[in-house]
């Protein structure tokens, strides 16, 4: 019996032992990073009460990366996508950013659209698609820190009835 245990044991070892039809040599890491975020007025902290609660949306943060041969991110470039619905006619989408902070955690911005009060989106039906911001620098260290905990960011729009956040979103990373 023990001679029988003894060649099953070295049968499957053997067998884990074997050649395998995947490479062992680690992934290419990627080059570009998409999260997304449905964005909500309930999610900023406080909720919105006014005339934007109504709005709904969703958000695509992406970022395009370069990397040395090593893997590790030399420069990164994010773009904002947005589409948005719901809010007042005329609406002035006055900021975007990404922050920092978890859920119901407010934090400061890291990464800036470069909207502001002179330069809003105006929503004149209350509504926009895929609004398209692009070619923002984000530091490499930043990149990878969102990379590594999206959850830890969120992506938050400001209109001029709530400067300080109409609507939020976690980051969600999609691939």
């Amino acid at each position: 019996m023990k001679r029988f245990v003894m060649m099953a044991a070295v049968a499957i070892l053997a067998a884990g032992c074997g050649s395998s039809n995947s490479p062992s040599s680690p992934s290419t890491p990627p080059t570009s990073v998409t999260f997304t975020a449905a964005l909500n007025p309930a999610n900023e902290v406080p909720p919105v009460t006014n005339a934007d609660t109504g709005a709904t949306g969703t958000g695509t943060f992406k970022l395009d990366l370069t990397r040395d041969s090593a893997g590790t991110i030399t420069t990164a470039k994010a773009t904002f996508v947005f589409t948005v619905s719901g809010f007042p006619a005329n609406t002035n989408i006055i900021l975007g950013h990404i922050h920092t902070g978890g859920p119901g955690v407010s934090g400061g911005a890291v990464v800036n659209t470069g909207l502001s009060a002179a330069n809003p989106i105006v929503l004149p039906n209350g509504s926009v698609s895929n609004q398209t911001i692009s070619g923002i620098d984000v530091t490499p260290t930043l990149a990878q820190q969102i990379i590594d905990n999206p959850n830890g960011y969120y992506y938050n729009l400001h209109t001029t009835i709530n400067p300080s956040g109409a609507m939020r979103a976690q980051l969600v990373r999609q691939q």
